[in-house]
């Protein structure tokens, strides 16, 4: 029987996580993430999963982000019925985001149906708030460090300091009278972060499967509060409003914490901080669950004017009304909206609004995948797409990779450096292909490490 790897997804590109493990005729997914970025990739999600939904025995999750997580309520929906195992973090921010991601679905459809923008009529969602609810009663946690039996197969999540409940996985399995030990990176987060901890050493792999995000570049090293403060200030002097697309788990957290800490220092003034995300304050919510997991002290106690969450002044948005009337609020003031890559969700209406504004600035602080409203802001767009129309950018683009939650290439290197011997053969993935690239080649001349491999979309590896 053996073991085989197929790579489902996050091949060739940095979205879509799901590479499938066969082991002695059983199956494992790890991770089960939505494709984001160009319609091609997009239109992936609706395909048939390539092989049987109720023929997969287990799904192993890295980390709660949708690309990581947001294909669990479709493959529900095509007969899944088996166990989701992840963290104990990542399991409380599923129950939020799954039913959220759901319900954006549904939202989504019935605007383009209204608006009549879709080339399909009628326009349908990927998948249901039901779906989702019925995938969310599968999902098991596990604890950190301590190994779940899976048939012949052991597994431990690792911290891997991305966001709240983030994992690197080591299986162990069995095969024949031997064993073969595999690692998946899932989402690698930063060294020497205020707000996560550093990711957790891993020493041995037989096979390896390593994220490469950023893996052709290293980020900036100057201070996050001297970028955001000159951002800030240069929207109060035009009275303007920033707009910031932040996911709302793991960036959002962070945003707020360093506009706080920069109005406790007196650096920039206690403007208004809108955080239009539903789930944003439930999430705030989970991070002080889970204090263990980050270097913050909070609590669930904590009133607005001491948690360090909180901006002086923050207010959360929930309601759709409440949200539309943002776009005609004046400056200045910060307006912090999902999704990070502005793919979708409320952000696109403030983006129609202020993006033709120049009193206005955009802060873009993640990574824009390839082929999103994100990218094209990124790379100077004089306009962009939204519900096909054309929107001018007049507002100020401005982006902060110093905020980013994922390692840079040098601290991918220095995350492999822990190994203790080579693997047999470590595999690049979750990235565009320069950055797998540069990364293979940087693996190789800094490490020495030659079975360096960057699969192709389906390809299948028999690891013996």
């Amino acid at each position: 029987m053996g073991v085989e790897l197929s790579f489902l997804g996050a091949a060739g590109t940095v979205t879509g996580s799901r590479f499938l493990l066969s082991v002695n005729g059983r199956r494992y997914l790890i991770d089960c993430g939505l494709f984001q970025g160009p319609r091609a990739l997009k239109e992936q999600n609706w395909e048939p999963f390539p092989v049987p939904a109720d023929g997969i025995d287990a799904v192993l999750l890295t980390h709660a982000h949708i690309d990581h997580s947001g294909y669990l309520p479709r493959l529900a929906r095509q007969g899944y019925g088996a166990r989701v195992y992840a963290t104990e973090a990542t399991c409380a921010l599923l129950e939020i985001m799954l039913p959220d991601a759901a319900h954006l679905q549904e939202q989504d459809a019935a605007y383009a149906n209204k608006k009549g923008y879709s080339r399909h009529q009628p326009a349908l969602p990927l998948y249901t708030v039901a779906d989702a609810e019925r995938v969310l009663e599968r999902v098991r946690p596990v604890r950190f460090h301590e190994p779940l039996s899976l048939d012949r197969m052991t597994v431990t999540f690792r911290p891997a300091g991305h966001i709240l409940g983030s994992a690197t996985l080591e299986l162990e399995v069995e095969v024949g009278e031997g064993r073969r030990r595999l690692v998946f990176s899932g989402d690698l987060g930063r060294y020497d972060q205020e707000v996560m901890k550093d990711p957790y050493p891993v020493r041995t792999a037989d096979y390896l499967v390593l994220e490469s995000t950023y893996g052709d570049r290293t980020h900036r090293r100057a201070l996050i509060e001297d970028d955001l403060e000159g951002v800030i200030h240069a929207v109060v002097e035009k009275r303007g409003v920033l707009l910031i697309p932040a996911f709302a788990v793991g960036r959002t957290q962070q945003v707020l914490y360093y506009i706080r800490k920069l109005q406790d220092e007196g650096k920039v003034p206690d403007l208004p901080v809108y955080v239009d995300s539903p789930m944003a304050s439930d999430v705030t919510d989970i991070y002080c669950r889970f204090g263990n997991e980050h270097n913050l002290d909070i609590n669930l106690l904590m009133d607005d004017h001491t948690c360090p969450l909180r901006c002086r002044d923050t207010r959360f948005i929930r309601d759709v009304e409440a949200s539309k009337a943002l776009n005609t609020r004046p400056g200045p003031a910060i307006i912090i909206s999902a999704s990070g890559m502005c793919t979708g969700g409320r952000i696109l209406h403030h983006l129609k609004w202020k993006l033709p504004d120049p009193r206005n600035t955009v802060l873009l602080v993640g990574y824009q995948v390839k082929g999103t409203r994100g990218r094209a802001l990124l790379e100077g767009a004089k306009e962009i797409t939204i519900h096909r129309e054309r929107v001018p950018v007049r507002a100020r683009i401005a982006a902060m990779d110093s905020l980013s939650g994922h390692a840079d290439r040098s601290e991918l290197l220095r995350w492999l450096s822990n190994f203790e011997q080579i693997p047999r053969r470590t595999f690049i993935v979750h990235g565009e292909p320069q950055a797998a690239r540069s990364l293979q080649e940087r693996i190789g001349q800094e490490l020495g490490w030659e079975e360096v491999v960057i699969p192709d979309q389906g390809k299948h590896f028999a690891l013996e």
